[in-house]
């Protein structure tokens, strides 16, 4: 049994008090309005479980990111999505208040409306990376405008500018919200990588990320509540972050759809690296 503390990388005091913290890993297990594979409201705990069996050490950035004090928060556990939303938008709202980086952990894709609304606040000319297998674009899916089928309509009512990155599904009904220079189909990417810097170009200077988990091909994250083939892959996607990073600023960002199985822990550890990764690319910048 893992007895490191239960903790995003299973952190000591020293690296996991919150007034010491640059980073606040907020846990939002919300499963509500799934349609398919249910499951995403174990992801938070399984990204935790994951994380404390990591190496702290990142070889690509020559870095250790922990050093500068991550926070894992108590979960936000409303079952109604409107007090979700709500609660998830004051919690990260008092966080960046504060000071810190916050990064969400899902739950379904749903749980991206609160802490985008609060970077949005907090950032005015603020640009959204959206990966996902998914457009996410419909207006409302089976009775409800908070469905994880319409994040993204309820994103671009607070942010104009959302570049999509790895979709390869959508309903007919989204077509009209489609924006051409702001959408990039896997089956057009994964030929050359030549497409990233027109991703980076099309983001303003401050972007906040939203990572669902499905936009990974499935033979390398299958536990996922609407895997769809033809996804990205590991180097891909780190490419992809790693030059928004060196060209931007990543403001926030959440991580999201994880259905963890438990006869496959390599889902759980790839999410846990992702974020990781994406930390390691924040800070060792500076």
């Amino acid at each position: 049994m893992n007895t490191l503390p239960n903790n995003y990388g299973g952190l000591d005091k020293d690296y996991s008090d919150y007034n010491n913290a640059k980073i606040v890993v907020l846990p939002i297990p919300f499963d509500e309005t799934s349609t398919w594979g249910k499951g995403a409201d174990k992801g938070p705990e399984a990204i935790i479980d994951a994380a404390r069996n990591m190496e702290l050490y990142d070889i690509e950035t020559n870095s250790e990111v922990y050093t500068n004090g991550i926070f894992t928060a108590k979960p936000i556990t409303s079952k109604k999505s409107e007090k979700m939303v709500s609660d998830s938008y004051q919690a990260v709202k008092k966080y960046l208040e504060d000071g810190k980086f916050v990064v969400t952990l899902g739950g379904e894709h749903s749980i991206s409306n609160g802490p985008i609304q609060a970077h949005a606040e907090a950032y005015e000319k603020l640009s959204i990376l959206h990966l996902d297998a998914h457009s996410d674009r419909r207006d409302e899916y089976e009775g409800t405008k908070y469905s994880h089928a319409s994040i993204i309509a309820r994103v671009e009512e607070m942010v104009d500018n959302v570049v999509s990155v790895g979709i390869r599904s959508l309903d007919a009904s989204e077509l009209p919200a489609l924006k051409k220079n702001k959408i990039f189909f896997a089956e057009d990417i994964m030929d050359s990588d030549a497409w990233m810097a027109k991703v980076v170009k099309e983001l303003s200077g401050q972007v906040y990320i939203t990572i669902d988990l499905d936009v990974f091909d499935p033979s390398i994250l299958p536990a996922t509540g609407t895997p769809e083939p033809g996804g990205m892959y590991w180097y891909q996607v780190l490419k992809l972050l790693k030059m928004v990073a060196d060209k931007k600023e990543i403001v926030g960002f959440d991580v999201v759809e994880l259905a963890p199985n438990k006869t496959e822990k390599s889902s759980d550890f790839l999410a846990s690296k992702l974020i990781y990764k994406i930390l390691s690319y924040k800070f060792s910048k500076k």
